[in-house]
């Protein structure tokens, strides 16, 4: 049995479903006692009392109320995201802003808020999740990779300043990922470049990918887990990449 993160706490954003109630779950399977932190009261209250953690509904779109916390968590995975699929031309500006506000602003905010706490016991862990588009673009997402690219200076920023202090912080940039997010897209991909549902994901969301599959949310909380834990302590201001292969071309 893994109880190598006992004794921590960690703070999950969009914590009730996909990517985020999988870092959820392997956080706490390994000892660690779990805020899942989500606007879905319901959802994050589910999955709170399955892991024997705690649940926090919150909205982070309210960025005064997050200028205002101090958080005593030692990991924090800045997970929640939304997307949006539209060419620049027709992209609502206020969907813009919306979309960098949880992605980036709120990311930072929370950073901010947990690292009196995570510096005053020189330990901590950022892991933000990132994306491959963090790294490349695609087109008819401009505020999801604009978000993401902005994601990855702030943890690097977050490393730099937290080296002396026993904090990590670091990216996990998978390709797609089977969630909701993604399968929703589909529709929206299909209309975009003019072709079936059917064909998306080897024509659109995978053509750029050596292994020809959806990432699983497993395998994206393994390496978060891993990421949390003291064997990667000398890991910090990466990027890890979990595309099949994407960012390699």
């Amino acid at each position: 049995m893994d109880n190598s993160l006992n004794g921590r706490k960690a703070l999950v954003t969009g914590g009730a479903s996909g990517i985020g109630a999988a870092c959820a779950r392997a956080l706490a399977a390994r000892g660690a006692k779990v805020v899942v932190a989500d606007v879905d009261a319901s959802g994050a209250v589910a999955l709170a009392d399955e892991l024997g953690g705690t649940a926090w509904t919150v909205d982070l779109l309210d960025v005064d109320a997050l200028a205002a916390l101090s958080l005593d968590c030692d990991i924090l995975v800045n997970n929640a995201g939304i997307q949006k699929v539209a060419p620049i031309e027709e992209f609502e500006p206020a969907e813009f802003r919306r979309i960098l506000t949880l992605m980036l602003e709120a990311p930072f905010l929370l950073i901010r808020a947990a690292l009196p706490h995570m510096y005053a016991n020189g330990f901590g862990r950022i892991i933000n999740i990132s994306s491959v588009h963090g790294l490349r673009a695609s087109a008819y997402k401009s505020a999801y990779v604009s978000a993401k690219h902005g994601l990855e200076g702030l943890s690097k920023v977050t490393a730099l300043e937290g080296g002396e202090h026993g904090v990590t912080s670091n990216c996990i940039n998978p390709g797609y990922v089977r969630t909701p997010l993604v399968e929703r897209q589909i529709a929206d991909q299909a209309r975009l470049h003019g072709i079936p549902e059917a064909e998306v994901l080897t024509k659109v969301m995978l053509t750029e990918s050596a292994v020809k599959r959806l990432v699983e949310v497993e395998e994206v909380a393994s390496l978060a887990a891993w990421m949390a834990s003291d064997d990667a302590g000398m890991v910090t201001g990466a990027s890890y990449t979990m595309d099949g292969g994407w960012s390699a071309r």
